[in-house]
């Protein structure tokens, strides 16, 4: 396995890029530690796959470093760097049967036959193959190939990373999960680094270590799920984490005071250079809803099961909050904030709060 650092990473598809809009990865400066499984997560477009393909060695980087256990590999083939990738798309061998879709890697590399056919059936057991191991790929389903593509990168026990870029898309839901434990079942047991790009916040947060979010070419943060839920460094990550996502609004700050509009809401302590736009961010978790606090405006009651999602308007703003499913909406609703779910934002930076004064 590789300890794989990222010193000043930038790539433009563009031949002379200019500005900090020319280029689809912006300044990545990062380190995926030996042995860690790392979740790259973001919308579409925000330079999850350029990342992953210069780690792999399909792009390489218009300037800045890459190393693997600090050696220079920023122009070396991906076969030289030793990377195991899953793609999208399957990537497989129609005419060869399953079984010699996984061995291929192995024998390619010259690994003894007994030891080839050990790690095959072992792989073939771990992605639900062992009954079409002898059938041609050819006439598989879409999933069921996806599933050769991601045996293929499973198989090799010499690799210095596994990159896995959206492996899921094809795969139906029951399996998406199955496939994901086993993923994180074998990353316990044999120690791979393991970067698994994806859209999917639930993939991400169950999945990983460490997740690395990522919005407009920049990493905004990197934490555990408990982090990026309970203190997101970024107005993004409060929005694209969670479901609902993160309460933002605009407020203006006096002492240890943030004012709403025409309400006051104590803050749990003093924010240090909270300048330009400042905004109060809070997850819908921390919104009491009751009869106390700051009236609104129920728009909406979303009955999901174990809870209920309720929309309301604050100040003419929006506002969800969390609801127990054995509890009632108010008939003259009022919201409080939790301090312990507070943040604070300025230029949509999360900003510390110190002690209250």
């Amino acid at each position: 396995m590789a300890r794989i650092e990222l010193d000043h990473i930038g790539h433009s598809y563009l031949p002379h890029p200019k500005a900090p809009k020319d280029y689809a990865l912006k300044q990545v400066d990062h380190v995926f530690e030996d042995g860690g499984a790392y979740a790259l997560l973001g919308p579409s477009g925000c330079g999850k796959t350029t990342l992953l393909n210069i780690i792999s060695g399909l792009l390489h980087a218009s300037h800045g470093r890459l190393l693997f256990n600090g050696r220079d590999v920023s122009h070396t083939s991906t076969q030289e760097r030793n990377i195991a990738q899953v793609f999208q798309f399957p990537v497989i061998y129609d005419t060869m049967t399953v079984y010699d879709n996984l061995a291929f890697p192995l024998r390619n590399r010259g690994v003894p036959e007994a030891e080839v056919d050990r790690k095959v059936r072992e792989t073939l057991d771990m992605i639900d193959l062992a009954d079409w191991a002898k059938r041609r790929a050819r006439g598989l389903t879409a999933d069921q190939k996806q599933k050769i593509s991601l045996g293929r990168g499973l198989v090799r026990s010499d690799v210095n990373a596994i990159l896995f870029d959206e492996p899921l898309t094809v795969i139906d839901p029951h399996m998406k999960w199955v496939l994901r434990s086993q993923l994180k079942l074998l990353h316990k047991r044999f120690g791979y680094t393991m970067v698994y790009v994806t859209h999917d916040q639930t993939e991400a947060l169950t999945f990983a270590e460490k997740v690395v979010v990522m919005y407009d070419g920049e990493i905004v943060q990197i934490g555990t799920p408990a982090e990026l839920f309970e203190r997101p460094r970024h107005t993004f990550v409060g929005y694209f984490i969670g479901s609902p996502g993160m309460n933002v609004m605009p407020v203006e700050i006096a002492g240890n005071n943030a004012r709403l509009g025409g309400h006051t809401i104590a803050l749990p302590g003093a924010p240090a250079g909270a300048s330009g736009t400042v905004e109060l961010g809070i997850r819908p978790e921390y919104v009491r809803l009751g009869r106390a606090g700051m009236p609104v405006a129920i728009t909406k009651v979303e009955d999901i099961g174990r809870h209920k999602v309720v929309r309301a308007t604050l100040e003419g703003r929006e506002i969800a909050a969390i609801l127990g499913e054995d509890e009632t909406v108010p008939a003259e609703p009022h919201i409080a904030f939790d301090p312990a779910g507070i943040n604070l934002y300025a230029d949509s930076w999360r900003v510390e709060m110190g002690a209250a004064r």
